[in-house]
């Protein structure tokens, strides 16, 4: 992966960003994200945020490279923190926790105001992200599932407007777990993904079933029975090609 070539997954989260957005890629290690879509005339200008000096330093290496130091701003910070009111309209961030993602969010939510769209790209738990948008009248616009070296990733797209219309015609629960576009389309890499967390959920209540009982070793197991309710529920009779 490169300047030229961006992995699937990134290449999905290009996907969505809006032609000549003023980007801010937060947690974006070597700039790839915003250096490919300059190089492609897809943003106006461009962010790239890092918390780490590190991954900075090399994002710093790779936008003088390109030349592209005029149209890319790369910066040092936490979160959101490398961004003001106004710098951007489409902010991605990719490659981390959802419960993370949805932190860095909450931190830096008065720097959203010029912020029309959100590019987001949890590696697990992208059911905080959905939990954060609905809680800050964020709306969900467009989901994607893909999956790439093994691994299963899900890409989500948010828009300012009503944060419960993706969950209007299904369980809010059921959607907020497994996403209310991806629900619609089950495609065969949400299948294994839910099929895969089911089996790692059992693995687990089973562990919890043979240590010693407690309040809260019992509102766990439940948890995680309901968990494993409502997806046998998404996966119907198509689990078993993944169990």
């Amino acid at each position: 992966m490169n300047t030229d070539k961006l992995s699937v997954r990134l290449e999905m989260v290009a996907k969505y960003v809006p032609k000549d957005s003023r980007l801010a890629d937060i947690g974006s290690d070597h700039a790839y994200l915003p250096s490919y879509l300059a190089k492609n005339g897809r943003i106006s200008f461009g962010i790239a945020g890092e918390v780490a000096k590190g991954p900075f330093l090399s994002a710093e290496k790779n936008v003088m490279a390109e030349g592209l130091t005029e149209m890319i701003s790369v910066r040092m910070g936490d979160g959101l923190e490398v961004i003001q009111p106004g710098d951007a309209d489409c902010i991605t961030i990719a490659g981390m926790g959802g419960s993370l993602i949805a932190t860095i969010l909450d931190n830096g939510n008065e720097k959203l105001t010029s912020v029309k769209r959100l590019v987001l790209q949890p590696n697990i738990n992208a059911i905080a992200i959905r939990h954060w948008l609905v809680d800050n009248e964020w709306e969900l616009i467009a989901e994607e599932i893909i999956e790439e070296d093994s691994k299963i990733y899900e890409i989500l797209v948010a828009e300012k407007g009503d944060p419960l219309k993706p969950y209007r015609d299904i369980q809010v629960e059921t959607g907020l777990l497994v996403g209310p576009f991806l629900l619609q389309r089950k495609e065969e890499a949400f299948k294994k993904k839910w099929a895969l967390e089911k089996k790692n959920w059992k693995r687990i209540y089973e562990q919890l079933e043979s240590a010693a009982s407690s309040a809260e070793t019992e509102e766990k197991k439940q948890e995680i029975m309901n968990k494993i309710t409502l997806v046998e529920g998404v996966l119907d009779n198509e689990e078993s090609e993944w169990s």
